[in-house]
């Protein structure tokens, strides 16, 4: 190598060496830079974002929410349980739709000893709280535990079967409580949410939405609730717990759930807040619950029964029978009216009326608006008092929309056995004995069946059934008063 090579050579090393120590330094640096961007990123902007964070309501609302236990009844020889199958173990929809007499149930009456659990709230500082009637039932003793861990044992106010409300009173001061809201303003698709005791499991929280109001519920003795759907996780130990709004406000107690299984399956029901309130304030100052009553069944219209009206469309509730001395006969209402609003009210379907007129103090004065034979009346009516006995006689049961002559009925003259028996009264319906027409067997009627009216007619004898159907064309729609023993129902049937 020559001398100019060599130097050369050392030359391009040495410019090498500053370059290399050059490009190392800004690698480390450019790492550790990109290292920190991401850390600030990843804690600065969560990777889902718009959904919503119930943990401030939870921290708001949770202390207010209570475990309840109740005991009733006695214990076997050795301390446990009587011998049949634990009260806490068979669902609770089994329980609160079957009650005694389901396989498993505890049976009344008897020494037996039982424990159900719930859940409720505190609704004042000095130790009111809500729960659900079917939590407390029967209870010989009802302890509360409290979220700090206190268990205190309750005293209860009052209960009330009907909106399956119970008031509990803790002999205790300056306890958290719930802000109580407004259901009335519920629309389907907002957010709500439950806290409770799901299988034990105390302050579970579930969220979902309203699914729907005013629904009627499976049990019949409750149809003055206009209940709230949800879809929010309820299961057994719930039952009684608060359902909250966005807002921490309580609009609902959760009381039910429609299963096949007796396990949550995405439908859930909850008692609206002023239904409970009033049911409570109530038992805190009488010890029982007062609602109006109209005395009237009712049935829903459905569209053959609307065409046979005259109606646009299908609404409001068709009275099928009026209680004899009742504020609906003392107001002129009549077996066939329909009853379009309520004090002012729509009624869109007559699970719509039980809950105004229940809602409403016996003795208040109330305006019926109806459709009468196609035309539209008012009436003025003074509300009883709901009695025990009448509870059945609400909504009429679901049954399918209720020849030879034009509607495909053979009807015959009505025995005074099977007369006195309906608790009919001398010239009161005929006795169908062939259904021949398929619409008329479409529409549930059946031999053995009363029909009372034909229209706004009521027949008496076949001459009085002939006479009724004497101006009927093929294609009328005929609307008829049937009765049997579940009771009486309007069907629509077109003529043939």
């Amino acid at each position: 190598m020559t001398r100019l090579t060599h130097h050369l050579a050392l030359l391009v090393v040495a410019l090498a060496l500053p370059l290399t120590a050059c490009q190392a330094q800004p690698s480390a640096t450019l790492a550790a830079a990109n290292s920190a961007a991401t850390e600030a990123a990843t804690s600065a902007s969560p990777v889902v974002v718009n959904l919503p964070d119930f943990t401030p309501l939870v921290e708001r609302a949770g202390p207010a929410v209570v475990y309840i236990e109740a005991t009733s009844g006695g214990r076997d020889d050795d301390g446990g349980r009587a011998d049949q199958a634990p009260e806490q173990e068979i669902p609770e929809i089994f329980r609160r739709f079957f009650g005694p007499g389901f396989p498993g149930v505890p049976q009344q009456p008897g020494p037996r000893f039982g424990r159900s659990s719930g859940s409720g709230f505190i609704i004042s500082a000095d130790g009111y709280v809500l729960t659900n009637h079917h939590v407390i039932d029967g209870a010989d003793e009802v302890v509360v535990r409290l979220s700090d861990r206190r268990e205190l044992v309750a005293k209860v106010v009052g209960s009330d079967a009907l909106s399956d409300v119970a008031l509990l009173k803790l002999d205790a001061k300056g306890l958290p409580m719930l802000r109580i809201g407004d259901s009335r303003n519920l629309k389907p698709g907002q957010w709500v949410m439950a806290i409770g005791s799901p299988f034990g499991f105390e302050h579970s929280v579930t969220a979902g939405i309203v699914s729907g109001v005013g629904r009627r519920s499976a049990d019949r003795t409750q149809q003055y609730v206009p209940f709230i759907q949800t879809d929010v996780a309820i299961n057994r130990g719930n039952s009684g717990g608060p359902l909250l709004d966005t807002r921490g406000e309580v609009v609902g107690i959760n009381s039910q759930i429609f299963s096949n299984t007796g396990g949550f399956m995405g439908v859930s029901f909850a008692i609206p807040i002023e239904v409970a309130m009033n049911a409570a304030e109530q038992l805190k100052t009488g010890g029982t619950v007062k609602r109006g009553q109209l005395g009237v069944q009712i049935q829903d219209v459905d569209r053959e029964l609307a065409r046979s009206y005259g109606m646009e469309r299908p609404m409001g509730a068709a009275v099928t029978s009026v209680t004899p001395g009742s504020a609906a006969e003392k107001a002129g209402i009549k077996l066939g009216d329909v009853i379009t609003a309520f004090d002012g009210q729509e009624i869109h379907r007559s699970s719509d009326l039980p809950p105004l007129v229940g809602a409403t103090t016996p003795g208040t004065r109330a305006t019926v608006k109806l459709l009468r034979d196609g035309k539209p009346r008012e009436l003025a009516v003074v509300l009883d008092t709901l009695s025990e006995s009448s509870l059945l006689g609400g909504v009429a049961a679901p049954r399918e929309a209720a020849g030879s002559n034009v509607l495909g009925l053979a009807v015959d003259e009505l025995p005074a056995a099977a007369r006195s028996q309906l608790g009919l009264q001398e010239g009161e319906g005929v006795r169908v004995v062939g259904v021949e027409g398929a619409a008329a067997r479409r529409a549930g009627i059946a031999p053995g069946d009363v029909i009372l009216m034909v229209g706004s007619r009521e027949v008496g004898s076949v001459a009085d059934f002939d006479a009724a159907l004497g101006g009927v064309s093929s294609g009328d729609s005929v609307r008829l008063l049937v009765r049997n023993a579940q009771g009486a129902r309007f069907v629509a049937i077109t003529a043939r």
